[in-house]
């Protein structure tokens, strides 16, 4: 499985060692910062397989990662992947999995030089770690907020709950847009490194786990309060039309 994995992999110039020795050896960017970040994604807590494809599951664990970079201004380069696989396992899902994966690392020029794969009885579980680049002037991090600051989201919000939500409940009709939001999520990687580039955020964070949640943790990096109007929140015509739909089911 290893081979298998390992043979679609392929190395640039600035991978020393690679995938086959017991660590990957790489070229730090010259007058940069080494940016690192790690998330797991744990069956039956961050995905359900009888409704999240492999490749979908692939994609979200690479994502999640890319998505962390992006809020700190850096240039995604290297990832490393971990597996944690039943017995049982089809060998087709985990090439559904380095499918989508792949993909989303092709799109953002991110190479896969390493890993793990460990047997367990309990649940699958991928784990990546990512490695960015960002030049010293140019990273953000949450605690830059100042008194007076605007705050900005980078799209609409709520989708990829809404997704979640129709997924696991089959009810009423299926928003497609909030499902892809959830089943692939695009990190805003392009976004964050302009950002950075242009100095045009004081502070920055992943809106992963929700606006209250980032909102939250800026104002404590940051010692400052923030207050947001619910009349401005970005919220789409699809997330807006499955709770209206939901209310009218409960008052029912």
């Amino acid at each position: 499985l290893v081979a298998r994995v390992t043979a679609r992999l392929a190395m640039p110039a600035w991978v020393v060692v690679g995938p086959g020795d017991d660590a990957a050896v790489i070229k730090p960017e010259r007058g940069a910062l080494d940016v690192l970040t790690t998330d797991a994604q744990v069956e039956g807590i961050h995905f359900d397989r009888r409704f999240v494809p492999p490749d979908a599951i692939g994609h979200r664990a690479l994502a999640v990662n890319l998505s962390d970079l992006a809020a700190m201004g850096a240039t995604p380069r290297a990832v490393l992947l971990s597996l944690v696989l039943s017995d049982t396992l089809d060998v087709a899902i985990v090439d559904g999995m380095m499918d989508g994966l792949l993909a989303l690392a092709a799109a953002h020029n991110v190479m896969v030089i390493g890993g793990n794969i460990s047997r367990s009885p309990g649940p699958m579980m991928v784990d990546v770690t990512a490695v960015g680049a960002v030049r010293p002037r140019r990273l953000l991090t949450r605690a830059g907020a100042r008194p007076g600051d605007g705050v900005c989201v980078t799209g609409t919000i709520g989708d990829a709950s809404v997704g979640l939500q129709s997924l696991r409940t089959a009810r009423g009709p299926a928003p497609h847009t909030c499902q892809e939001r959830y089943l692939r999520p695009q990190p805003r990687v392009r976004a964050g490194m302009l950002l950075g580039r242009n100095r045009a955020a004081s502070a920055c964070m992943d809106m992963s786990d929700g606006l209250a949640d980032a909102v939250r943790k800026v104002a404590e990096a940051s010692h400052v309060g923030i207050a947001l109007d619910a009349g401005l929140l970005p919220i789409g015509d699809e997330v807006r039309r499955w709770h209206d739909g939901q209310s009218r089911n409960v008052i029912d």
